[in-house]
């Protein structure tokens, strides 16, 4: 396996971008000993790429980004909103000179329609994708997809899913995106979905099922690691696992229960974790 460990902005700040607050989540993250930060993009894209790609230089640290759609971009219910914004994500990917931008690009998290998702929105989300993959392309960024919990959205919430409507674009720079909070309320078990994803799998968040230390919950982490053993995973693995001593934090992912560990704490130890087990 070619594998890269990352470390989510959100293990270290809330992501209401500020350039004290982005500078911190680069230094902690290298500090750590992480290969890349993962910077979720804030949807006003208002920061200076130049500063953060000369931060990220002066660290030693690669960097790949996501967006997560808005209830305002909801591609069934927007597609021109949805359309612009990721535009907009992946130019500023291109800006910091990085080939990765993933996220929730299916729909805006907390958007419902009160049914499932129809043969109608389908084609309308994989008009959108095809528009945007070809832009990517020209950018040379490839779009990570992440499908998320029935709590969040109705429209791609397993990995079949996703690669149901990649398939139909046909595109060759749609991946997978998977998180494995997600996976444990969404799939019948951790293996089956990165087989079936395959070489399509190309950047995954890996979290407790309580959002915790790594190890602590009830993720099956060994069925996990031999799947992606056996498709020889070539990709980002991200911690996103979050603690409530990051002001903010509690009420931006409902983290209601006090954290035991504090962020350096949850950031180091699962680190090492996963350095145990790839």
């Amino acid at each position: 396996m070619k594998v890269k460990f990352g470390a989510s902005l959100l293990s270290w700040i809330t992501p209401n971008w500020n350039p004290e607050a982005g500078k911190y989540a680069i230094e902690k993250t290298a500090e750590a000993g992480f290969d890349l930060i993962e910077i979720l993009l804030p949807t006003s894209m208002e920061f200076n790429s130049k500063e953060i790609k000369q931060q990220l230089k002066d660290n030693n640290l690669d960097v790949v980004c996501s967006l997560n759609l808005p209830k305002e971009a909801h591609i069934a219910f927007y597609p021109e909103v949805a359309e612009k914004l990721i535009k907009q994500a992946i130019d500023k990917t291109s800006e910091l000179e990085t080939d990765f931008l993933g996220g929730v690009l299916h729909g805006g998290i907390g958007a419902f329609s009160g049914n499932p998702l129809t043969k109608n929105e389908a084609e309308i989300i994989v008009e959108v994708w095809n528009k945007v993959a070809d832009y990517a392309k020209e950018k040379c960024v490839n779009i990570g997809i992440e499908p998320i919990n029935r709590y969040e959205s109705y429209v791609c919430n397993t990995a079949e899913n996703v690669l149901n409507l990649i398939k139909q674009t046909g595109k060759d720079n749609l991946f997978l995106h998977l998180d494995t909070f997600h996976m444990n309320i969404e799939e019948n078990n951790f293996y089956d979905p990165i087989i079936l994803a395959g070489k399509k799998l190309k950047h995954i968040h890996i979290t407790e099922s309580h959002r915790g230390m790594l190890g602590e919950g009830t993720i099956n982490w060994e069925e996990f690691f031999k799947a992606l053993k056996e498709i020889d995973f070539e990709g980002n693995l991200i911690l996103e696992n979050f603690s409530s001593s990051i002001p903010g934090m509690q009420q931006m992912v409902s983290l209601w229960q006090k954290s035991p560990y504090n962020a350096e704490e949850l950031a180091l130890k699962s680190l090492n974790f996963l350095n145990l087990n790839v």
